[in-house]
């Protein structure tokens, strides 16, 4: 008897890279046939971050002209060959055409707010209206879980699993050990172009004042392996992406954060991010102050990332398996302690 098919659709580089760790576990619990789908405006890139974890896209469904489009792509695909679930990060397109469907939705890194709907991106939008329609809501977090509790989500249909940006730092950790390491003290930059830009004269400063400093552009860095690489041998991060941030999190580099305190106020409380405001002399001074005092660089490291803890594809995977029938649902992931709080 063949084993249930479930669709895992991601639409950027990001979402493989949380979605491979997934279907890498279903494959290894042996109950359900993971297939990868890869959409969106680039699926040659996104398929081939999925290589990189070892896994062959079995379909590839460029986006249409709009949502609209991407939905009648994911129906038609539905229609001829229907899962049995479908697992999703953000994608809400293809959530639509397996809910008219009636196919069951599992959403990882559930619950993400930023707490202004109606913002210049449609994304939170997105993601409440995701909710509406999923069928089993996997929170990374208790902060996500809340989230979703807020928006009278029934408690039993969210599973705090953690994120899978660590599961997939840990499955590239070997491969970035063996990469040579880098001569200078590296920080990588992720924003905008033209944020970076205006910031560019600073940062130049900051490298003819500390002549070990080295300043790396992520968007010049391929996702993935490369990415992880860059991340496990970097001094700091100073980005303004909220994806960006747990995958320097789950490779144990400090994360100086512009903006994004709703997003990510676990890791300002665990003390593994800082805030810093969008202005390259505030930005210029918090990179100067880590690259004076190691030591303070280093007690960000160590504080972790609360946002997994290497287990949440083996949840998702058999919450997923449990929904269809097979096996119980797992536990929650237990709650990690605030750093500097006794339990």
């Amino acid at each position: 008897m063949p084993l249930p098919e479930v669709h895992l659709v991601a639409g950027t580089p990001a979402e493989a890279v949380r979605l491979a760790p997934v279907a890498l576990a279903m494959r290894e619990q042996g109950r359900l046939t993971p297939i990868a789908v890869v959409t969106g405006a680039e699926p040659d890139t996104v398929g081939a971050t999925l290589t990189q974890f070892g896994l062959t896209p079995k379909i590839t469904l460029p986006s249409g002209a709009d949502d609209a489009g991407t939905m009648r792509r994911f129906d038609d695909l539905w229609a001829a060959r229907t899962p049995a679930a479908v697992v999703v990060r953000d994608g809400l397109a293809p959530a639509l055409a397996a809910y008219w469907r009636r196919v069951p939705i599992m959403t990882i890194d559930a619950g993400r707010r930023s707490g202004e709907l109606g913002s210049v991106s449609a994304l939170e939008s997105q993601r409440r209206m995701l909710a509406q329609i999923t069928t089993v809501h996997l929170a990374a977090t208790p902060l996500a879980a809340m989230n979703l509790l807020d928006e009278r989500v029934i408690a039993g249909d969210t599973l705090l699993t953690g994120g899978t940006a660590q599961d997939a730092a840990q499955l590239l950790a070997a491969r970035t050990i063996v990469a040579p390491p880098r001569e200078k003290r590296t920080v990588v930059l992720g924003l905008p172009t033209e944020r970076a830009d205006a910031i560019g004269p600073a940062l130049r400063y900051l490298s003819g004042r500390y002549p070990d400093l080295e300043v790396v552009r992520a968007a010049d860095t391929a996702p993935g392996l490369e990415l992880a690489t860059l991340l496990a041998q970097a001094y700091a991060v100073v980005t303004d992406d909220e994806d960006l941030v747990e995958q320097a999190l789950a490779a144990y580099c400090p994360v100086l954060m512009i903006g994004m305190e709703s997003q990510h106020g676990e890791a300002l409380l665990a003390g593994s991010a800082r805030l810093v405001q969008p202005d390259p002399a505030a930005i210029t001074s918090e990179v100067a102050a880590l690259l004076e005092t190691p030591v303070q660089r280093d007690s960000m490291a160590i504080a972790g990332n609360p946002y997994g803890d290497g287990l949440a594809a083996y949840r998702i995977a058999q919450a997923t398996a449990a929904l269809l029938g097979h096996g119980q649902f797992p536990d929650p992931m237990p709650a990690k302690p605030v750093a500097g709080v006794a339990r």
